[in-house]
Parts: structure tokens; C-alpha cells; sequence
């Protein structure tokens, strides 16, 4: 259960950092590096979120729960 969580509240982080990568963009008008900071941010979180659902699956807490697949 743990490990969906921290999936879910890494999720919440990238939309934060998205919008704020946004919000730098439209609005930063001198070249403080801001919006790189977020987007570097984004990427390590996105390469955080994708090692953990691999582990999930590798580890057997997550998996495919669609019914087409276990008929």
C-alpha cells in the first residue's frame, strides 16, 4: 500500500512542478533559471515515479487487474 501512495503523492508533485514550470514561463522575464529548476525537477521525478511502478510490477504489488486478461 505504501508503495501506491508514494506513487500517487509523486504523481500530486509532477502536476505541481508542471504548473510552476508554466507559471515561470509565462511570467519570468529576466533569466533566473527558474523554469530550468522545474523542469530538471519534473524529470526527476518522472524517472522516480517510472522506477517505482517498474518495482511494483517486479515486485508483484502491482498489477493488472483488467478481466480481459485473466479469462
Amino acid at each position: 500500500m505504501w508503495l501506491k501512495i508514494t506513487i500517487l503523492l509523486l504523481l500530486a508533485a509532477l502536476a505541481v512542478s508542471l504548473f510552476s514550470g508554466l507559471f515561470f514561463l509565462m511570467k519570468d522575464t529576466d533569466n533566473s533559471g527558474r523554469l530550468v529548476n522545474a523542469l530538471s525537477v519534473r524529470i526527476v521525478l518522472t524517472v522516480l515515479v517510472v522506477i517505482l511502478i517498474a518495482y511494483g510490477f517486479w515486485s508483484g504489488q502491482l498489477g493488472w487487474n483488467t478481466p480481459w486478461l485473466h479469462g
